[in-house]
């Protein structure tokens, strides 16, 4: 266990497959979607790499990745240009609004219970989001029905530049007033989220089972044995660790068990 230098004062949470989201199953399905509709076809893993980065960001990355650089090649006869990566992030935000309608909103298992829990203890509850200012308009009501909702929601727009730099997360807590952020944990279930975390100077916290990295439904995570289950999360840990998180949980339900052994309160 890594000692606390001050006590704590803050978390900053992200939203899909951190506190909504199961999986985090929602954009995923998007950008598939508007790579087909571009001839090109893209993987469910190809898909998932870039999150937790902004959302032009993650289109431009998926684009200018070699395998998929080499389908535009054949397709188009250049490389992806700004241009058409702008075409695409704009079919893609009204297409992710309609999506996280229907689904890639419900609240996680857990999450108004921990973050009451952690409230309780005196922590301010801020989060950060690759989703823009207009996706979560769609988010945060629905989240908010569903008993989840954050003092300051930071969103991808919000900030010249996302993760993995740490602006998102500087602005979270300007806007909750505490420091430093040695004083905050910085809760994602992505590596560039955990990146953004150690590069603000904050607790990272990386969430395993609900997140991108295992990228499975609530069902179908029930559906895998429990030998397959903790090998593949304990796999997982170690490329979040390898990432400069301090500490590993399956889902922010265990929030407050973590903070209690951090505090000494076992």
């Amino acid at each position: 266990m890594t000692s606390l230098a001050q006590p704590l004062k803050a978390v900053l949470l992200d939203w899909a497959g951190t506190t909504v989201d199961y999986g985090s199953r929602a954009p995923t399905q998007v950008f598939v979607e508007i790579f087909r509709r571009q001839g090109i076809d893209i993987t469910v893993a190809e898909a998932r790499g870039p999150m937790g980065r902004g959302k032009r960001e993650h289109i431009a990355a998926v684009a200018n990745s070699p395998r998929i650089a080499d389908l535009w090649q054949q397709q188009f006869g250049h490389a992806p240009t700004e241009a058409e990566i702008d075409a695409m992030y704009h079919e893609f935000l009204p297409l992710q609004m309609e999506t996280l309608a229907k689904m890639g909103s419900d609240v996680l298992p857990g999450i108004p219970r921990a973050i009451a829990e952690l409230r309780e203890r005196g922590l301010r509850i801020g989060s950060t989001t690759g989703y823009t200012r207009a996706l979560m308009s769609v988010v945060a009501p629905l989240a908010a029905q569903g008993g989840y909702a954050p003092e300051v929601i930071i969103c991808s727009d919000d900030v010249p530049v996302g993760r993995p730099a740490p602006w998102m997360n500087f602005l979270a807590a300007q806007r909750l007033g505490v420091y430093p952020m040695s004083s905050v944990l910085v809760v994602d279930d992505t590596m560039v989220g955990i990146e953004a975390a150690v590069n603000s100077g904050a607790i990272a916290v990386a969430v395993t089972r609900t997140g991108n990295a295992l990228g499975l439904s609530a069902v179908e995570v029930a559906d895998l044995s429990p030998t397959v289950l903790q090998s593949r999360l304990a796999e997982i840990g170690d490329e979040f660790r390898s990432s400069g998180a301090q500490y590993i949980i399956p889902s922010v339900a265990e929030l407050p068990d973590l903070v209690r052994k951090m505090t000494g309160q076992v």
